[in-house]
């Protein structure tokens, strides 16, 4: 047990102009400011709830998840004394039951912790690695690469959150395992996204997983009982022998879910010429361990935020992005700025360019790679990109990447950039966030993934000699079509690109939980989204909305939103969640009058998120549309 069970809320009496009454986040003021606010603004009061602050207040936890069932999950583990850790690894494990296609056991991701009795804040890293046997050309004239085991990662999933609540959690990981053994074991009724996507091509893609999520051809109805009974004695195991059970191959124990997983990844897709098996042994799952990490820490508008670091390229892409705009009024309807106007997509729209373009060269694992962050977040290099802004016209011809390395360290001149093609990533548009917090103060935001829709489609599982199929009930991602998908070059430094592939490596991800603290380190808000690539815009556009559009913190997740994941001129976007009014017509002409392409409106990202009043401790969640997202709130109101 942690020093959890004995800590109270740190209430914190602090000056902030963000938490007034109407006037959303403004630049927050200093202790000695305290009292001389600006025109129209007010002191936050106790009896007042902070102006982003949406729906019922609660003071005993809260959870917002993309699924209602895996928010049940955590919020009974709350009720039974647990703390957000504990709460979050239970939603984990759940939303492996309920949302099968975007993660699981079998995948990985980025844990954020805030801890309220040591201030600490730090991501548990569980991101997947590359097996020993695994080369930057292994994706080389492979077909469809992302259907196959040359894809998958050794999952961390496992490993971390184990080591999560046996470090930080209050109860064991048999107790927070209980409610995802219960989904698994008892079934729960078919929810509308489940059903959906149940008989994609990607579901289809094995024997097994085709006649578990589309049996006979039909996808099942939805409110009809989905059962997986292979997962809950998994989840069993696991929670009997601990994570050794799933990393070692120990047949005397039952624990042979090892066994599951080396022989699933060698899955050459059969049906299809030319397909290519993984290379991870027994070797590579012992070896696996989950890192803690520093989280990328920057300022916008006064404001700190936090968010995870490399191998996650989130937390230096939207950095750069927020410090790139940070010169522009947006926000400001009378200077042009306001929500959705053409002149804020358009400067959102160059900032994303340049900053993907970076992206593209400078973000791997820095454990392996030297990811310059100091230099592509320094003030004299983000003013040099973002000079290129300007609004009233389209960023032109396509940015290509810039050169930090001069800024990341003194006496560094850098040298001049080579021709060299721009890397090429795999696919990866699924993943699931969730956020939870305690009646202690302490908050996790967890973005997790198995990379694309149902991982490559394949269980883990292993033939028996009888012929009979040994299913382990959780798919096998495909992370690995993260890495650059041929080797690259970086043409500033003449090096194997940040990305390529190398044994023991983390593929970069666009996963970016993320919070925005007080100015004396208490978490005000904490989010984050699936949706590969467009993660990174969905996490920025819900941030602009907060900070500079002072909207409540439902508003900001139901707001449309635009996303460019590379350097071209196509802007995706969303038209948002009702009430929210979608882009106006004159908005989209605008833009394509600009020169740019806009596409036609489709989801992007599913954000979910809490906010913590820093001086009462009340709770506030808010959850995503675009999904299936749940906010429950501690004590449950009558009737809940």
């Amino acid at each position: 047990m942690s020093c959890f069970d004995r800590e109270p809320h740190r209430l914190a009496g602090f000056a902030l102009a963000a938490v007034l009454a109407g006037c959303g986040f403004g630049p927050a003021l200093a202790d000695d400011q305290a009292g001389r606010w600006p025109d129209g603004w007010h002191p936050h009061r106790p009896d007042q709830a902070p102006p982003q602050a949406s729906g019922p207040a609660y003071r005993k936890g809260v959870v917002a998840v993309a699924n209602p069932y895996a928010a049940e999950a955590g919020a009974q583990i709350l009720e039974r004394g647990g703390n957000a850790v504990d709460a979050a690894v239970a939603i984990a494990y759940a939303l492996n039951v309920v949302e099968p296609q975007s993660a699981g056991i079998g995948g990985g991701g980025f844990m954020m912790i805030h801890l309220a009795l040591s201030g600490r804040t730090f991501v548990i890293d569980t991101r997947e690695k590359a097996p020993a046997g695994a080369t930057p050309d292994m994706f080389v004239g492979v077909p469809n690469s992302s259907l196959q085991g040359v894809a998958v990662g050794v999952p961390g999933m496992v490993r971390g959150t184990a080591d999560a609540v046996r470090k930080y959690g209050r109860l064991d990981l048999a107790e927070v395992l209980r409610p995802a053994i219960r989904l698994a074991d008892e079934g729960f009724a078919a929810t509308p996204r489940y059903a959906a996507v149940s008989c994609n091509s990607r579901s289809r893609n094995s024997p097994e997983a085709e006649a578990f999520f589309c049996p006979g051809g039909s996808a099942p109805v939805v409110g009809s009982l989905v059962q997986n009974k292979p997962l809950a004695q998994t989840f069993r195991l696991i929670a009997r022998h601990g994570p050794d059970c799933f990393y070692k191959f120990m047949p005397q124990k039952g624990c042979d879910i090892a066994k599951g997983i080396v022989e699933g990844q060698q899955f050459d897709r059969p049906q299809a010429p030319n397909g290519k098996g993984g290379s991870m042994t027994y070797a590579d799952l012992e070896n696996y361990r989950a890192a803690e990490r520093r989280p990328v820490e920057g300022s916008y508008r006064g404001h700190t935020i936090k968010a995870a670091m490399p191998p996650s390229s989130g937390g230096l892409t939207i950095l750069q992005m927020l410090k790139m705009l940070e010169r522009f009024p947006i926000g400001d309807a009378a200077q042009g700025y306001g929500f959705g106007s053409v002149k804020t997509i358009n400067v959102m729209a160059d900032a994303m360019r340049l900053a993907f373009a970076d992206r593209s060269i400078w973000m791997g694992d820095a454990d392996f790679v030297p990811v310059p962050g100091r230099g592509l977040l320094h003030p004299q290099y983000v003013e040099q990109r973002g000079a290129a802004i300007v609004p009233g016209v389209r960023l032109a011809p396509n940015p290509t990447p810039g050169d930090p390395l001069p800024y990341e360290s003194a006496g560094h001149h850098g040298r001049p950039r080579v021709a060299a093609a721009e890397p090429v990533t795999g696919p990866g548009e699924t993943t699931t966030h969730f956020v939870a917090a305690d009646k202690w103060g302490n908050v996790v935001s967890y973005t997790n993934t198995i990379e694309s829709s149902h991982g490559i489609g394949v269980f883990a599982g292993y033939r028996r000699a009888d012929g009979s199929f040994r299913n382990h009930g959780f798919l096998l991602n495909n992370e690995l079509t993260d890495f650059n998908t041929v080797p690259s070059t970086n043409p500033y430094t003449g090096s194997a690109g940040y990305n390529d592939v190398q044994p023991g490596k983390r593929p970069r991800s666009s996963m970016v939980p993320t919070m925005i603290f007080t100015p004396r380190g208490d978490p005000l808000i904490a989010y984050g989204s699936p949706g590969g690539a467009t993660i990174i815009n969905s996490v920025l556009n819900v941030t602009l909305n907060l900070i500079d559009h002072k909207m409540t913190l439902q508003q900001a997740v139901d707001a449309p939103r635009v996303s460019i994941t590379g350097t071209g001129s196509t802007i995706a976007r969303d038209d948002g969640i009702a009430p929210a009014a979608p882009l106006p017509a004159d908005t989209v002409a605008g833009l394509a009058a600009l020169g740019y392409t806009v596409g036609a409106p489709a989801d992007i990202g599913s954000v979910q998120a809490v906010l913590i009043d820093p001086w009462t401790g009340r709770q506030y969640g808010a959850a995503d549309g675009r999904r299936e997202g749940t906010v429950i709130g501690l004590p449950r109101r009558q009737g809940h």
